[in-house]
């Protein structure tokens, strides 16, 4: 019973938290109409920092002092957003640890990655479904872990239930790069 219960329990949070957009309201913004291009990503990226670094398929750029990178692919269909965090030599096991068990619950749809020594925040997505909202959400939650590292470990978004973190909720920054991004 109690079993049912949480699975019912569940599914009815889940269809609450459901995006008006997947009921057909107003769906413009949530769902990728056209493929995302290289371009398209640079007038977002542009509305977001005037002066971005790089070329078309690899920006950089800063937000809340960090600095950011967007790379894509298009022929592999891939877009990733990545932001250094701290050199893992840097980092004991309780951190490491606690990094693992946000990826897990508070991290969702960012991850923390170790690449080349480093700890990062990232967020990969296939390039053409990306849509701008998701890449806005995405970019915020990446910003959001690394700014939360060593303290909620949170993307900013909800935390999964089942899992060990008790992140508070960190939407500010996702809700103002949204403000920005969707005003083209």
């Amino acid at each position: 019973m109690t079993k049912s219960f949480f699975v019912l329990f569940t599914l009815f949070y889940v269809f609450l938290s459901m995006p008006s957009q997947v009921f057909g309201e107003d769906s413009s913004k949530t769902i990728a109409t056209n493929p995302m291009t290289n371009e398209r990503l640079d007038i977002l990226i542009r509305r977001l920092d005037d002066q971005p670094q790089g070329r078309n398929g690899f920006w950089t750029f800063k937000i809340s002092n960090l600095s950011i990178s967007v790379i894509t692919d298009e022929e592999a269909n891939r877009m990733r957003i990545i932001i250094p965090i701290i050199e893992m030599e840097n980092i004991d096991n309780d951190q490491l640890h606690r990094v693992m068990q946000a990826n897990f619950d508070s991290a969702l749809d960012a991850r923390y990655a170790i690449a080349k020594n480093i700890l990062w925040s990232a967020y990969i997505h296939p390039l053409t479904s990306l849509s701008d909202e998701e890449f806005l959400n995405g970019l915020g939650q990446t910003v959001n872990l690394v700014t939360n590292y060593g303290g909620s470990y949170s993307s900013g978004l909800l935390t999964f239930g089942g899992g060990d973190s008790q992140a508070l909720k960190d939407r500010q920054l996702i809700n103002e790069l949204l403000e920005k991004g969707n005003a083209i």
